[in-house]
């Protein structure tokens, strides 16, 4: 049995703050599928189509620099393969026979969307190309992509080859999580002589000269794709992550996204114990401390939580309830397990509870 405790105080005191603040606009996004997301909480902030499957191109190779840098050493160094130095579409110009260290071979496949660079990390990594993909496919499991299929490093058009906007977004969530993946993709370009790289590299990503916050990450484009980005910004101590896919003015959409978000979403961060300030001091010591820092509607939120009623002795990590936070409209838009800290007798957490 749950016993509800609804917090009037900090719903009425968080939305005294937003009151003021103008309503919820809607947008529209010329693309088949869009997402944007906080990079922080992973709380959807716009949606279209996002768990629609599609082709997604080369922004594929986020997923393939993930199990790179989760699998290889970035100072190894692979060479490159005649497969790798005559592979179809865009490429860095390795020469086959070249030794390249795979951070460099990063820095062609994220920069210059190299298919080059992305055959020849797959080569490196799995020792064949197929248990590359496999490797792939495991990766996007075991960070929660269940509507996506790997079947190539570059993104290529083939068959059992596509993801979603949403997939896409948390496998950049993930991969921007990773401090050399951060540098890569966040900046302009890079000389042969800060690694001691074989070339200079430029970063193709025009949103990197567009717009000021924006931190990465990925283009792509195939006849079965359409025109695809993911994008980064950081706002307010947090990534913004959007994406486009088959959207024939990406940079503009993508842009116009980040500005909806900006317009219509704020920071909201708060402690778990700011929820029982009411409370016996010593509740405080049972209930495990933790901060929630997420992107919430302008226009207010709702806020409650639910405990638990035990019928044995508390012990320490036990589950105790959750807070829910909700959009004016009822809508759920995070949700934020509770935890003890300590243990207690069952006997003693009712008393405090009341």
């Amino acid at each position: 049995m749950a016993k509800k405790i609804s917090l009037l105080f900090i719903c009425f005191l968080f939305m005294i703050t937003t009151a003021a603040q103008a309503k919820t606009k809607k947008i529209s996004i010329d693309a088949k599928a869009a997402v944007a997301i906080d990079g922080k909480s992973g709380v959807i902030l716009y949606a279209k189509n996002a768990h629609e499957i599609v082709p997604m191109a080369s922004t594929t190779k986020i997923v393939t620099s993930l199990v790179a840098l989760n699998r290889g050493n970035v100072d190894e160094k692979f060479k490159i393969s005649k497969s790798s130095a005559t592979i179809n579409g865009s490429t860095v110009g390795y020469r086959e026979g070249e030794e390249i260290a795979l951070r460099e071979l990063l820095y062609g496949l994220m920069y210059k969307s190299g298919n080059d660079a992305a055959i020849a990390i797959a080569e490196g990594i799995g020792g064949t190309k197929e248990n590359f993909y496999k490797q792939m496919n495991e990766c996007s499991r075991n960070i929660g992509l269940i509507n996506s299929s790997f079947n190539s490093p570059h993104g290529l058009d083939t068959e059992n080859h596509y993801s979603t906007a949403y997939d896409l977004a948390i496998a950049t969530k993930k991969a921007m999580e990773n401090d050399i993946f951060r540098e890569i993709v966040g900046t302009r370009e890079i000389s042969r002589g800060k690694y001691n790289f074989s070339r200079d590299y430029n970063n193709i990503n025009k949103m990197l000269f567009q717009v000021p916050e924006a931190n990465g990450v990925k283009t792509g484009y195939t006849g079965g794709a359409g025109k695809c980005l993911v994008s980064s910004f950081r706002y307010q101590d947090r990534d913004i992550i959007t994406v486009v896919l088959n959207c024939p003015e990406r940079w503009r959409e993508s842009a116009k996204l980040f500005e909806y978000v900006k317009e219509n979403y704020s920071d909201y961060s708060v402690n778990i114990h700011d929820y029982f300030k009411d409370k016996n001091s010593k509740f405080l010591d049972l209930v495990k401390d933790d901060k929630i820092s997420i992107m919430v509607p302008k226009d207010g939120i709702e806020s409650e939580m639910v405990l638990i009623t035990p019928t044995k002795k508390i012990m320490k990590d036990d589950y105790l309830g959750y807070i829910s936070i909700k959009s004016k409209v009822g809508d759920e838009i995070y949700k934020k397990n509770i935890y003890s800290e300590v243990s207690m007798k069952n006997k003693e957490f009712l008393e405090l509870m009341n």
